[in-house]
Parts: C-alpha cells; structure tokens; sequence
C-alpha cells in the first residue's frame, strides 16, 4: 500500500505536524516522522481538515446531465474540498425507490473522486401526496438514512408528520425545505425594501419561518428528527434556537451564499443571484453568521445547484433559481467566519465535517486527524487569494455568484481514504 507524509501542516489550525498515511488509515501523527518510502506533501503554512462533508448537493443525474453528471460533480466536491457528498432526491426520475437511489450510489463508487450518499425523497415524485419507499431506500444497498423533498416542501402537516414517525424505526432524519407555498406564489426575491423598489414578487421571511415552527413541533410530538436545510433568515434562527432550548432533535444547516450575499445584489437584474430560498438582507446575513459561530446553526451545506447555460442566460423571471457551489464553499466560509474571528479553523472542521457527518449517520467521515482513522483529509492554504474564473471549474455547470469576485484559500490537496484525488490544486 502506498504511503504519504504531510510535512508540517496545521492540524486544525494548531501546531504544525507531520500526518502519515499509510494505505487507507492516518498511521501517525507527530513531529519529525520519517518515511523513506513515502511520497511527501510539503505543507508548512497550510492547515489540515478532515474532508469535508456537504449534506445538500444537486447532482442531477440520471435526467438533466446537461446540468451536472455524478462524475463532475463529484471532482467539483473533491475540488473544494469534500470527500463526501449527499445528492439530494429531485432527478428525473426522482430518487424515490430503492432502485434510483442504488443507481446514484454506484455512479458514486464509480467516480472515485468522493463518497456519494443519496438522499431518498420522502413522497413519491416530490408531490406531496403520498410517502416514498422510506423503508425500501434505507434497506438497499445505497442505506438512505436522509429525506428531502428539497426543491419543494412538505407542506402537508399529516404527510410531515408520517414521515417523522416512519423514519424513527432506522433513525433517520427528514430534511424540510421550507417554504409555505401559498405564501411564495409569484414569488421572485426576498420580500422587503428592494422588491418593493423593483417591483418584482416578494418572498417574505415567515414563508420559511412558518414550516420550520411546526416541523420543530411535529418532531418534538413524534420524538423525531428533523433537519432544517438552507437556512435564510434571523427569524429562522430563534426558532430553531427556542427548539434546541427545548432538547428537542433539531438541527439546521445554513449555505456560504446566504452568509456573504444580500438582496441588494439583486438590482443588477442578474439571474446568477436568483436563488431558493432568496437571498436576504444584511440583518439577516449577519444573524446567520452569529448562530453559525454559536452552534444554533449545525452546519454549512453548499446547495450545490447546476443549471446549463441558457437556463441562467435569460431575462430574471424566466430564469431557473440556485447556485453552484461545492468548489467556492471553503473560501466563502474563511472570508465570512474565519477571516473575520467568528470561528477558527477547528470550528470549520466542526461545522463542514464533523457534524454534517453526524446528521447523516456517514461512517467514515467527520473523523479527528488522529492514528487510527480514515485519511479523509482536506489541505488548505489559507494565504491564498485568488479572482473566482467559472470556466476553470470542475463542474458541468458555470453558474456562480462569484464570477470575478476575489476570494481567500484554496484547496491544494484531498485525500478520499488515503487517495488523492487533488494535488497541488488539480484533480489527481
């Protein structure tokens, strides 16, 4: 088996040390190792992670790999930085039997370049009518112990409540996206200041703010979990940290677009900024930073969103919503958490592996950088800057905020259980 020697890499953010791999395993890690047969990563300078977790990535595939395929998606993830990857259940057709979710998690093993965890919808074609295969998805070979319908909610308070006491038998979770349709109709931007002054449909806060009250309710009722995705508004974290008050199984992730961008981006009419849930205010911006450093908010999940081309070059209403995200997550997290005191580098270890690795039950991942565990591991040099250029990018898909816009870090290597899949920046 193959060997490698991080030289001198701050683990976690702390002192510098040297991390031997040997197979699939971290062998050890101290100061001064030597390894005559290994191949040798000069760090000094650079911090070591553990591979990042993304519990709410678009993959696409099967049904639109126009947008994304499991493959570039999954060297998108490796790219920034992650070594596993939750593919959310909105495909064509969609990830709701046992035999979709065992295709996703093939192509995953197939690509090599990360872990691939399919997430199963929770009704049947995302229609809110009827449960999925909850069961019949958790007992494949894929072991699905995550349920969306992200990209729609689960507005039926019965359904909601089905699925929260069907999943306690393999304790799973139901991850909402949370939107009260009636109250988004026609919706385009965040309901305030700027969507009265354009004039465009408003999106008002307690659209997402009303699903996430009762769902916390449902799950305290039931003695379930509940998780909460993407996050957007400061209303939403105090319910969530009324319902953690409580000891109830709660928990919520929040993405890196909704903790550096406003609604004010809007005014440029460019649909890159067109997003589900929108973007917010500064208020709002500023409220999520505060409960992710404080762990209302558990964890970062990218919402990783592809879309081709012409679905983004377009007039703003005609335009499809969402964002990639998987290669920009780390920078956007150093410059709005790290850079800024909010958190250290351990805190980012915490909220973009550790604990999205606990709320998908992922063995494997979300490991200490110790002897012993998986070489799931994430190098950063934290020195860097650099302008965002879509069109270096891994995925399929170019539609990101950042274009031109100068962020910090950069991934220089991952490691997939010893394996790199990105030296020096380049997919291995």
């Amino acid at each position: 088996m193959s060997k490698t020697l991080i030289r001198g890499a701050k683990v976690l953010g702390g002192e510098p040390r040297d991390v031997l791999i040997d197979g699939t395993v971290i062998e050890r890690v101290g100061i001064g190792i030597e390894a005559d047969d290994a191949t040798v990563v000069a760090a000094e300078g650079q911090i070591l992670l553990p591979g990042l977790v993304d519990l709410h990535t678009h993959l696409r595939e099967p049904g639109r790999e126009d947008s994304e395929t499991v493959l570039t998606g999954t060297r998108a993830a490796a790219v920034g930085g992650f070594t596993a990857v939750h593919a959310m259940a909105n495909t064509f057709p969609v990830a709701d039997t046992a035999g979709v979710v065992e295709q996703v998690w093939r192509l995953g093993r197939e690509s090599g370049y990360c872990d691939v965890q399919p997430v199963g919808a929770v009704t049947v074609g995302l229609e809110g009518k009827q449960l999925a295969e909850l069961g019949a998805m958790h007992d494949s070979a894929a072991g699905v112990r995550v349920f969306s319908d992200d990209g729609k909610c689960v507005d039926d308070a019965v359904i909601m409540r089905r699925a929260l006491e069907y999943v306690k038998a393999f304790d799973g979770v139901i991850a909402q996206h949370a939107q009260e349709p009636r109250l988004t109709e026609g919706a385009q931007m965040n309901e305030g200041i700027v969507s009265a002054e354009l004039g465009l449909g408003g999106w008002p806060a307690v659209a997402e703010e009303s699903i996430i009250a009762r769902d916390v309710l449902l799950a305290a009722h039931v003695g379930s979990r509940v998780h909460i995705c993407h996050l957007s508004t400061a209303g939403s974290v105090e319910i969530i940290r009324w319902a953690k008050s409580k000891g109830w199984n709660v928990t919520a992730e929040v993405t890196p677009h909704h903790l550096l961008l406003t609604d004010e981006l809007v005014r440029s009419y460019n649909p890159l900024y067109k997003v589900n849930p929108p973007l917010r205010t500064e208020a709002d911006v500023l409220a999520l930073r505060e409960a992710l450093a404080d762990g209302t908010i558990d964890c970062v999940a990218t919402d990783h969103a592809p879309h081709p081309h012409e679905d983004k070059d377009c007039e703003w209403a005609a335009a499809a919503m969402g964002m990639v995200g998987l290669e920009t997550a780390l920078s956007v997290v150093q410059e709005t958490m790290v850079d800024t005191g909010l958190i250290d580098w351990a805190g980012v270890a915490d909220r973009m592996s550790v604990r999205p690795a606990q709320i998908g039950r992922l063995a494997g991942h979300g490991r200490p950088v110790s002897a012993g565990e998986p070489a799931n591991l994430t190098l950063i040099d934290p020195a860097y800057r650099g302008v965002v250029d879509p069109a270096g990018f891994a995925s399929r898909s170019r539609n990101t905020p950042y274009q031109g816009r100068e962020l910090p870090g950069r991934v220089t290597h991952t490691f997939l259980r010893g394996r790199a899949t990105v030296v020096d920046g380049n997919l291995a």
